[in-house]
């Protein structure tokens, strides 16, 4: 058996920000910790104090981070979203109001045909998350 795990890659203006991700993440859900997080110290591939590796978990999935060592003709896009089935619309609205702290709306939240309540945001960092109320 795989495991499938999302690799959040923190480059371009982004590059230096893989820590602060983690860390705000980690607060706004419940269930949710820092597995382990390696800085790149000095003489080392990256620039000392950056993320070598980050491993944390929301609400049971585990996802890695970086600072990339090298610079990336891309980044972050809203083709790749994390969709977040919540469970009550309070924890939608901490979310949403979470993440889009000097983020951007993506679609509003509303009732969609799709869902009774859902809201799709891009973050402070462009990582993108699709908020459902199933």
């Amino acid at each position: 058996m795989h495991t499938i795990t999302p690799f959040l890659l923190f480059t371009g203006e982004q590059h230096g920000r893989a820590e602060e991700a983690v860390m705000h993440y980690t607060t706004l859900f419940e269930d949710a910790r820092i597995v382990t997080i390696e800085h790149y110290g000095a003489g080392e591939d990256g620039p000392e104090g950056t993320v070598k590796l980050a491993v944390f978990e929301l609400d049971g999935t585990r996802f890695r981070a970086i600072d990339s060592v090298g610079p990336h003709a891309f980044g972050f896009t809203p083709a790749i979203s994390l969709f977040v089935d919540c469970k009550d619309e309070e924890e939608l609205n901490a979310l949403y109001h979470g993440l889009m702290e000097n983020g951007r709306t993506l679609m509003e939240v509303g009732d969609y045909r799709f869902s009774q309540r859902f809201g799709w945001v891009e973050d402070k960092f462009g990582v993108s998350w699709q908020l459902n109320l199933p």
